[in-house]
């Protein structure tokens, strides 16, 4: 039987899964921008397909982490009932398609669709009138959570475009935390039979993310503090930044 152990990472890529796993805790407080971080860190060591097998352990860790932190206040679950279905049939569909698609082909398409959200965003914020009722079409959900189902299935890359969508439908800061630790903890553990069917998630895998918890708890609790003192408006400015930065990434831009 092969010896099973940690993965040969050097002292740079080390400090980069840690600091990224301390991202991510952060990301599962509320400021989802932050989250493309760790998908751009674990991608770069291990390359886009095999990177999405060791992050999945520990985004679901973390939603784990979140909901025992939120529990069920804030949660809006009119709103995650209404995203399961399309978020769904995004993963099967990125699950079928997923050796036929490049990185090069789809993470240019996820940046460009949330820097659209976060410019429409950005123009209501200056005035409210415009797309006033574009967020709360059907299409308009049912559009960006197919997309976000997808994306998340080829590069854990939905939390920006879920986040960005219940702050254009005009969610308080805490809703849109409570919402998302449910729906993405759901959602995660919908995606892991079909990562492991893809050979995805292995030991070597899951003893590298039994390592990290401890930053993820760390970041977590990093950021509730933050979101807490943070006002309404600047907890929306920043996750449009965050979110504006993680999507220039994507698109190559630096």
């Amino acid at each position: 039987m092969p010896e099973i152990g940690l993965p040969e990472l050097t002292a740079a890529q080390w400090s980069l899964v840690l600091f990224s796993a301390f991202g991510l805790g952060v990301s599962k407080s509320g400021f989802a921008g932050i989250g493309l971080f760790h998908v751009v860190v674990f991608a770069f060591i291990y390359g886009a397909k095999k990177s999405t097998g060791y992050v999945l352990p520990m985004l679901i860790f973390g939603d784990v982490c979140a909901v025992l932190a939120y529990r069920l206040k804030h949660a809006r679950w009119d709103y995650i009932k209404s995203m399961s279905l399309p978020t769904g049939i995004g993963v099967v569909v990125g699950w079928a398609l997923i050796d036929q698609i490049s990185e090069s082909a789809y993470k240019p398409v996820i940046g460009s669709i949330i820097l659209g959200l976060a410019a429409m965003q950005l123009s209501r914020m200056w005035r409210p009138d415009w797309f006033e009722h574009i967020p709360h079409a059907a299409w308009f959900a049912w559009s960006l959570c197919f997309i976000a189902g997808f994306c998340t299935m080829l590069a854990n890359g939905a939390g920006g475009i879920i986040a960005l969508y219940l702050v254009t439908v005009s969610l308080p800061k805490l809703e849109v935390v409570g919402t998302t630790a449910w729906f993405f903890l759901m959602l995660n553990v919908f995606k892991v039979p079909f990562s492991a069917q893809l050979g995805l998630i292995g030991m070597d895998t899951l003893m590298l993310n039994a390592v990290l918890t401890p930053m993820i708890v760390l970041g977590l609790l990093a950021g509730r503090w933050l979101i807490h003192r943070l006002p309404q408006r600047q907890f929306d400015s920043l996750v449009l930044l965050l979110s504006s930065v993680a999507a220039l990434r994507l698109i190559g831009v630096f």
